[in-house]
C-alpha cells in the first residue's frame, strides 16, 4: 500500500514489556503500530493485556469478540476438532479487548484481531500464527488499511546474478540508486564460495500503481543494463 516500515522490535512475553515498548513508539510519534503474536488463551499471551496497560484502559469482555470465538468453537467442534464448544475461561480470555478497541474477524483461527486508536496512533494487534496473520491482512483487515493508508502502491523485484563479490556490486548499485532515489535497491549476502549467486531485490513505493510501476520498470532496466555492461550475468 505504499508505506514503509520505521522500526521492528521483539519484546518478551510480558505485559511490562510490551507495554513499555508500545509507549517508546507512540511518543516517536508512530502513526501505526502492529503488534504481532501473544492473542492465544495461554498464559504467555499476554498482548493485548500489554497494549491496555500502554494505553491506560482496562481490559473487558467484547461483545463482537466473545460472538466471533464462541462461532469458531461451535464451528471447530462440529468438525471435531474440539472436543466440546463451552465457553471456557481460557477461551473467554481471547475475547477481552482494551476498552474501546475493535474486534477483527479470524478468518483461520478462534483469536480476533483487534485495533484500538489512542490519539493519532492505531494499534493493530494480530496472531503470530502466519496463516492466521495473512488470512486477516488479506482479508478482514484490508477496509481499516485501505482508510489509512489510502491508495498506495508498493512494488518488489528480485533479479539473480552470477557474481561472487557483494562488493564488486556495490559500486554498480551505488549508481543506479543515484539515478532512482524512489527506489530501494539492495543485495542479499549468503557465503563466500565459487557457486555463489547474489539475489539484488528492488523495492518501490509510490502514491499509485501506475507510479511504482513506472519507476520499478525505469530501475529494473538501468540496473540490467549496468549490470551487464559490468560482464555480470542475470539468471531468470
Amino acid at each position: 500500500m505504499g508505506s514503509r516500515v520505521r522500526h521492528i522490535s521483539i519484546v518478551r512475553d510480558e505485559i511490562e514489556a510490551i507495554a513499555a515498548d508500545l509507549k517508546r513508539a507512540m511518543a516517536a510519534g508512530a502513526q501505526f503500530i502492529f503488534t504481532c503474536g501473544g492473542l492465544g488463551p495461554t498464559d504467555d499471551d499476554l498482548t493485548l493485556a500489554g497494549v491496555a496497560a500502554a494505553i491506560g484502559r482496562e481490559l473487558k469482555v467484547d461483545p463482537r469478540a466473545r460472538e466471533m470465538v464462541e462461532r469458531r468453537y461451535r464451528e471447530l467442534a462440529s468438525k471435531g476438532y474440539v472436543s466440546n464448544s463451552e465457553m471456557t475461561e481460557t477461551r473467554l480470555k481471547m475475547a477481552r479487548l482494551p476498552e474501546g478497541a475493535q474486534a477483527i474477524e479470524n478468518p483461520v483461527g478462534a483469536a480476533p484481531a483487534v485495533a484500538v486508536d489512542v490519539g493519532n496512533t492505531r494499534i493493530v494487534s494480530l496472531p503470530g500464527v502466519p496463516a492466521e496473520l495473512k488470512a486477516i491482512v488479506e482479508g478482514p483487515l484490508q477496509d481499516l488499511l485501505a482508510q489509512f493508508f489510502g491508495q498506495g502502491s508498493f512494488r518488489e523485484r528480485e533479479i539473480i546474478v552470477d557474481c561472487g563479490d557483494e562488493s564488486e556490486l556495490a559500486v554498480l548499485l551505488h549508481e543506479v540508486s543515484k539515478l532512482h532515489p524512489d527506489a530501494y535497491i539492495k543485495s542479499r549476502a549468503s557465503h563466500f564460495g565459487p557457486d555463489v549467486r547474489f539475489r539484488i531485490v528492488v523495492g518501490v513505493s509510490a502514491e499509485n500503481a501506475q507510479e511504482a510501476d513506472r519507476i520499478m520498470e525505469g530501475t529494473s532496466t538501468d540496473l540490467s543494463r549496468s549490470l551487464e555492461a559490468a560482464g555480470i550475468t542475470l539468471r531468470s
